[in-house]
């Protein structure tokens, strides 16, 4: 089963069993692979669906940084409850120390010595942990790295 045809039998469930936030998150992001797909003229593939998803989530934890500041709790927990749900249909996530392990590598493989090296260090990493861990969760343990 694609994971288009997961999205549309997740949709009929929620639709079913009454679940209004499940059944509006993945009819937007339903609506934004359809979208892709006007746009461009292709049939997305699991892996471009994929990228979909974490730009959701992406955008949904900027969202939730914006209700913060302006101390709207209800809907910081709304974002959150989108972000749990989108986070079903990603890979398992890498924890912290396999992200540390991963750029720890591609620091050896770049010979990466200062902040200027960064993108040769992003390069290498992010297609290994494609869809399994946010940009800024590598940034920050590249930084971290470096600065050692």
């Amino acid at each position: 089963m694609t994971l288009k045809e997961k999205l549309m039998e997740d949709l009929k469930s929620a639709m079913r069993n009454k679940e209004k936030r499940r059944k509006d998150t993945i009819t937007m992001l339903r609506a934004a692979v359809k979208q892709r797909e006007v746009d461009e003229r292709i049939e997305l593939a699991d892996e471009d669906v994929l990228a979909i998803v974490g730009k959701q989530v992406k955008q949904k934890r900027e969202s939730i940084k914006d209700f913060q500041k302006a101390e709207r709790i209800d809907l910081v927990e709304q974002a959150e409850e989108e972000i749990e749900i989108l986070m079903v249909y990603l890979p398992e996530q890498l924890t912290e120390e396999e992200i540390d392990e991963i750029v720890r590598e591609a620091i050896a493989v770049t010979g990466a010595a200062s902040m200027r090296d960064m993108g040769r260090i992003m390069g290498v990493v992010m297609p290994k942990v494609k869809g399994k861990a946010d940009g800024s969760l590598i940034s920050q343990s590249a930084k971290k790295l470096l600065n050692q």
